[in-house]
């Protein structure tokens, strides 16, 4: 028999009232989207309660992105508002474990000021160093999802009305086209030049960037991925497809401190121009951008159960 399913997250707490899965997992990873808090009043606690017995809950994890943690947590505002700043503090405050990623980027005098900083300000909750890119620390954190213990009991006191306008300050985007050329073109070069571009005309709007991310699909299953973090840093070619192609899906997703209409206008200028440039045909399939609204939680324990 399997032992009990040991869940770190989760992104809904809607009961289930469809057939039983033909399988039983045995670790549920779950990644909410990185503009929520309160996860462990909505998720964690309703999970425990709703599903009594059938979950061990490892302990919560909130990802640190350095980019920006480092500027909030010195209070210099990452080119957010005090609203945007305030959920990102509270994501580190409900936390049971905070998980600084691209460590690798970092240099030692940032680490420390970053374990010194986070000590002082969430006493008691424990700091790992991690890069997703190098593979570094992750028997450390595997470690740590492995225990036992209380996991998932810090309750948050929270002003919804600041959260909702703090979310709703970052405009939301997801776009594809569709791109075709006579000749080959390289994939790689192509989604680099789209993400510096549209860096460049987000810094003459003045948004900063929470996350942009460009994939590139080629039909014959070759992708690459080119992606920028914070305003402040260079673009990354993330995943090289190393790859040409004549036909090329491609998906826009972004996450901008920026009016999503603006944000709409400039991501298919920018897409349009660089394809130009390249004397490739481009066709916008889909596009989607929006202010997110409240948030409305299906439940809120005020008081942890287990």
């Amino acid at each position: 028999m399997k032992s009990p399913a040991r869940a770190s997250a989760a992104s809904s707490t809607n009961s289930w009232n469809g057939p039983e899965p033909l399988e039983t997992p045995d670790v549920i990873l779950a990644e909410p989207v990185g503009s929520c808090t309160d996860l462990v009043a909505t998720v964690v606690q309703p999970l425990k309660a709703l599903y009594a017995g059938k979950f061990q809950v490892a302990p919560y994890t909130v990802l640190f992105k350095p980019s920006h943690g480092l500027r909030i947590l010195r209070n210099e505002g990452a080119g957010f508002s005090p609203k945007a700043a305030y959920i990102f503090r509270k994501q580190l405050e409900e936390a049971d474990a905070i998980a600084i990623n691209r460590a690798d980027e970092l240099l030692p005098g940032e680490v420390q000021e970053l374990k010194t900083l986070l000590a002082d300000q969430f006493p008691g909750t424990p700091v790992l160093l991690v890069s997703a890119k190098a593979g570094d620390g992750f028997d450390a954190y595997e470690a740590l999802l492995a225990q036992d213990g209380a996991f998932g009991r810090k309750l948050l006191d929270i002003d919804y009305d600041i959260y909702a306008e703090g979310e709703a300050e970052l405009g939301w985007l997801n776009a594809s086209a569709h791109l075709s050329a006579a000749k080959p073109f390289a994939i790689d070069p192509l989604l680099t030049q789209v993400v510096k571009g549209l860096q460049l005309s987000l810094e003459t709007l003045g948004g900063e960037v929470a996350h942009l991310k460009v994939i590139g699909l080629e039909e014959g299953g070759a992708f690459g991925v080119a992606n920028l973090v914070s305003s402040s840093t260079g673009t990354e070619l993330s995943l090289p497809s190393n790859t040409q192609a004549r036909e090329l899906d491609m998906i826009v997703n972004a996450r901008v401190a920026v009016d999503p209409t603006e944000l709409e206008r400039e991501v298919h200028r920018v897409v349009a121009d660089v394809c130009a440039n390249a004397g490739i045909g481009v066709s916008f399939r889909k596009t989607q951008s929006l202010r997110p609204g409240r948030p409305t939680p299906t439940h809120r324990f005020a008081t942890a159960t287990s």
